[in-house]
């Protein structure tokens, strides 16, 4: 015969209390009344004819029976709470949420979209912007773009490119009356700056090129995103510290060029990183695969899986002269 269960509220009053150890703390986190939790741990006793609690000068205990009921219950709800996930992502099979940078995603990332949604029309993407590590655990978020060096704990990490550092400009900039043909010749131009973590690129730059450091201290431009540094050079503001992933299109198209052949190689690159428990989702699967293709310029065989953190060779941008590397 199978023995009757007791009841669901009962059992999550309990479970609750015997958390925190506090009828107070309970009803709060269950969002009911302190005499509701009290009845139904009663009533919980009464079904089962075991004493869970026992009250003494204000403080709460349990008794050695609930001591051993506890871990249980306990671990039946978290299966509740793991089934009900599981049965929610069923519908979200097909939604996959990438964070990444604001500049990334308007210079590089979205450009690309429209080929991935050719090649997997039944996955909906939706992209996050903010400057602040995921929280996985929130389960909102698929996938991010960081910019590192691929050692993130507990998460897998696919190397997607390096990047370089080189001045850009406008192609008017050139052309005007301040001449603009070695580094030197920067003094006489207005720098533009990005904040937020590229704070020190014109220093890094400047050291490399064998520059006073001080040069990246006169009256500029700053901008707290990156593509708005960029938008401000195209539009012949001045010059801005540029980073392949977030130039090579409008070098490409002539609305950006490389006035010098020196560009400072970055120490870290871009990975996408997911949760390992969730990598290999296929609607993941489809967009690391297919977003490493598109890098790379090649085509992967299907159900290849390469390895994490491997960097590959980024190809050189378009450009009208070819970089020197420092």
């Amino acid at each position: 015969m199978t023995a009757r269960l007791p009841s669901l509220n009962g059992l999550r009053a309990f479970e609750a209390a015997a958390r925190h150890l506090s009828f107070t703390v309970a009803a709060s986190e269950l969002n009911v009344t302190q005499t509701a939790i009290s009845h139904q741990i009663r009533r919980l006793e009464q079904e089962l004819g075991i004493k869970l609690f026992v009250r003494q000068n204000r403080a709460l205990t349990l008794t050695p029976e609930a001591k051993e009921y506890l871990p249980g219950v306990r671990a039946a709800f978290n299966d509740l709470r793991l089934a009900t996930d599981r049965l929610q992502r069923r519908d979200s099979d097909h939604v996959l949420t990438v964070s990444t940078l604001a500049s990334l995603a308007a210079k590089w990332l979205l450009p690309k979209l429209s080929a991935f949604q050719e090649a997997h029309p039944g996955i909906d993407v939706r992209i996050t912007t903010s400057t602040a590590l995921v929280d996985f655990k929130s389960g909102d978020v698929d996938a991010a773009i960081r910019y590192g060096r691929g050692q993130w704990p507990g998460l897998r990490a696919d190397w997607l490119m390096a990047d370089q550092l080189f001045p850009v400009c406008s192609p008017a900039l050139l052309a005007g009356d301040k001449p603009l043909r070695r580094p030197e010749d920067l003094a006489d131009h207005v720098l533009l700056h990005s904040s937020g973590g590229n704070d020190d690129d014109w220093r890094l730059w400047l050291t490399a090129a064998g520059l006073p450091t001080n040069l990246s201290k006169q009256p500029g431009v700053t901008f707290d995103l990156t593509f708005m540094t960029l938008q401000a050079a195209i539009d012949g503001l001045g010059i801005a510290m540029g980073r392949t992933s977030y130039v090579e299109a409008d070098i490409a198209k002539g609305r950006l060029v490389v006035p010098f052949d020196i560009a400072l190689p970055a120490d870290a690159g871009f990975y996408l990183v997911s949760p390992e428990a969730r990598a290999d989702a296929p609607k993941l699967a489809a967009f690391r695969h297919w977003l490493k293709a598109s890098i790379h310029g090649k085509r992967e065989e299907p159900g290849k899986r390469e390895e994490p953190g491997k960097p590959e060779p980024l190809p050189e941008p378009n450009q009208p002269a070819r970089r020197r590397r420092v």
